[in-house]
């Protein structure tokens, strides 16, 4: 038997082996798709497969969105959108009840029961309190109610009980626990759409919850081991498999028959390991060193990557190989960085120019932030975006290769508590550096033939080089819409908590446009001015807290800003005229921000032309806030 028909063998050995020892491998796909919903995996299951999962999803060619149902018996939803360990649901009855503002929507309580499978947490409700009218409601009996919820808000417009509630992040009103209530008041659970205090309680209610799922220790041990998640009659766990019977000990009455199979399917693998290593040994003279190297990456993503590939043909940057990204990085000898997404390393290529390679970890996606980010700035050739030099993609491994910015991202210069040997830059800088970044925007809005919105305009993401030249960097978040499109569709929020704008968290505010690049650079340019955080906690006068209402008020009154630094009248002239730039950016309603083009003009303009603009919206960050890190919820 030569060594293609012995490869053969062993593998249609190890296949027929795997295939009768569980059902998962053989019976149901590792990954399906439903309507707008992909990549799904155990525990869903489409309902023509209930074998395959505990969550089943019904009419995936169904408008507008496919149905889940979370409990044998329970309610379905609209399955709006998945993410990495949660998912977005709409209640279309609740909807239809706060559309018609009855009094029924507050009858619903959204808290879902915990089954010995799965559990289900909502991470968007808020507690409200209803109490119930009753003839004995004397006026000291509701004063008493009233002084119980002190601080809440309360809703009386239906007949025969009132709704005690707080917006959420007022921290000045205390929580009352559930446990703690006046006689006829019960607590319910409901989801907020818009945090903002104006209009009626039906409007600031929402029928979209966001729901967790959280797989058993048991379930997982079963599904993991080839068996199926079930529930008994008396509503306790139990693991059915093929073979036996499994309870939640692990024990089985056929445990002997599972050994066995244990024993082929180990021996199998373990000699077709060490048939893959000769082969690896020897791939420069065996032709199926290449199908072994198909075998590593995952299909999915190179389905993606080779489609990029093939739409963006001669507009691709440059392809190299992991070898290379080795090379050029002289083995990942000199760390520029850490990030959430990966590690940063100086290289150079074969011409001496530097580069630098940002390394990627293992996404938790299919891809889609690096195909997004290698896209779109694929695009893009402007003074002020940060050239892409290269990429990587083989197997799971996926790096970045830029053009190299000697100083780093404006982050390390702006704050006044700087590393030591970090230079404090002036005013002249600082007023080039909000230019070009205002320019670089507005390329990206206007410039390009389709429209590129970044979602993720900060300090960390603007590079300089060694003439402190800005580029704007980290495409991961943004999308692309037809310059037609004013607004963009965007089931939840993206960006960095405290450059977020505000109709992305609340969309009754307006729509979610190139308008919210505006309030997020406005945001960036007062905190260089301002050399600190725009919510500062550590300050001792309260109204400095929210540096942007600090700043507005000097403004308003023509006062001094009291800003560091500033040497002359031309200086004093570039402070004060990004501080008005800024103000008009970070307007709440988005029709009253300027585009970028405009702000350009501001910018280059004179001083004496720039108006007043309209306070800011006086919603001022909780702590919890401030320590937040990056929501992607697209």
């Amino acid at each position: 038997m030569d060594i293609t028909s012995f490869v053969s063998f062993l593998l249609s050995l190890l296949l027929i082996l795997v295939q009768a020892n569980g059902r998962n491998d053989s019976s149901c796909p590792k990954s399906f798709s439903c309507g707008n919903l992909t990549d799904l995996s155990f525990p869903f299951s489409l309902s023509t497969q209930p074998d395959c999962g505990i969550i089943p999803i019904s009419g995936c060619d169904a408008k507008p969105y496919p149905r889940i149902r979370l409990l044998p018996g329970g309610d379905w939803y609209y399955a709006l959108e998945k993410q990495y360990s949660s998912i977005w649901l709409g209640d279309a009855e609740f909807q239809t009840t706060l559309n018609q503002h009855k009094c029924q929507a507050f009858n619903k309580d959204f808290f879902l029961p915990i089954s010995p499978s799965v559990s289900f947490p909502i991470l968007n409700t808020y507690n409200f309190f209803k109490c119930n009218s009753t003839n004995n409601n004397t006026p000291n009996i509701t004063q008493k109610k009233n002084n119980h919820f002190a601080g809440y808000k309360m809703y009386n417009g239906c007949k025969g009980f009132s709704i005690y509630y707080k917006l959420p992040g007022d921290d000045n009103v205390k929580d009352i626990p559930a446990d703690n209530l006046p006689t006829n008041c019960s607590l319910i659970r409901l989801p907020f759409h818009s945090v903002s205090g104006d209009g009626d309680l039906f409007d600031l209610l929402g029928p979209e919850i966001q729901v967790e799922w959280k797989l058993s220790e048991d379930c997982n041990r079963c599904h993991y081991g080839g068996g199926q998640c079930q529930t008994d009659t008396t509503n306790k766990f139990y693991c059915q498999d093929d073979l036996s019977i499994l309870t939640t000990t692990g024990t089985s009455k056929t445990g002997h028959r599972r050994r066995i199979w244990l024993i082929l399917t180990t021996g199998a693998v373990l000699l077709t390991v060490a048939l893959l290593v000769l082969l690896f040994c020897f791939r420069e003279k065996i032709v199926w060193y290449k199908y072994i190297r198909f075998w590593e990456s995952n299909a999915e993503d190179h389905k993606n990557i080779e489609a990029f590939l093939k739409n963006y043909g001669s507009y691709t940057p440059k392809r190299y190989s992991y070898s290379e990204v080795k090379r050029i990085t002289s083995g990942f000898k000199n760390k520029l960085g850490q990030g959430g997404c990966g590690s940063v390393y100086k290289g150079s290529l074969h011409n001496g120019s530097h580069v630098a390679v940002k390394v990627l970890n293992r996404l938790k996606d299919s891809g889609e932030e690096f195909i997004n980010e290698v896209a779109i700035i694929s695009r893009t050739s402007h003074v002020n975006i940060v050239n892409l030099v290269g990429f990587c993609f083989e197997g799971r491994k996926r790096a970045l290769i830029y053009e190299f910015m000697s100083n780093g991202s404006l982050e390390k210069f702006i704050y006044e508590e700087r590393s030591d040997g970090v230079r404090q830059l002036g005013w002249p800088i600082l007023y080039k550096i909000a230019l070009g970044i205002a320019r670089g925007l507005e390329y990206l809005h206007r410039g390009c033939n389709t429209r590129i919105l970044h979602f993720d305009i900060k300090p960390h993401n603007i590079l300089l080089d060694d003439d402190f030249c800005p580029k704007i960097s980290d495409f991961g978040l943004a999308k692309l819409c037809m310059k037609k499109e004013s607004i963009v569709s965007m089931l939840g929020a993206r960006g960095t908590m405290g450059y977020i704008a505000p109709e992305i968290v609340c969309r009754n505010l307006g729509g979610v446009s190139h308008k919210s690049d505006v309030y997020s650079y406005g945001m960036m340019v007062l905190e260089m001015v301002g050399g600190r955080k725009n919510i500062d906690v550590e300050v001792d006068r309260t109204s400095e807290i929210y540096f942007p209402h600090w700043l507005y008020g000097r403004i308003e009154l023509d006062e001094e800003l009291q800003l560091i630094g500033i040497m002359n009248e031309e200086e004093k002239e570039c402070a004060r005229k990004m501080v008005m730039v800024s103000l008009w950016c970070i307007q709440t309603d988005p029709s009253n921000r300027p585009s970028m083009t405009k702000a350009v003009e501001m910018l280059e303009g004179n001083l004496e032309l720039l108006q007043i603009p309209p306070k800011p919206y006086s919603y001022s960050p909780s702590r919890s806030e401030v320590d937040s890190s990056i929501v992607e919820l697209t």
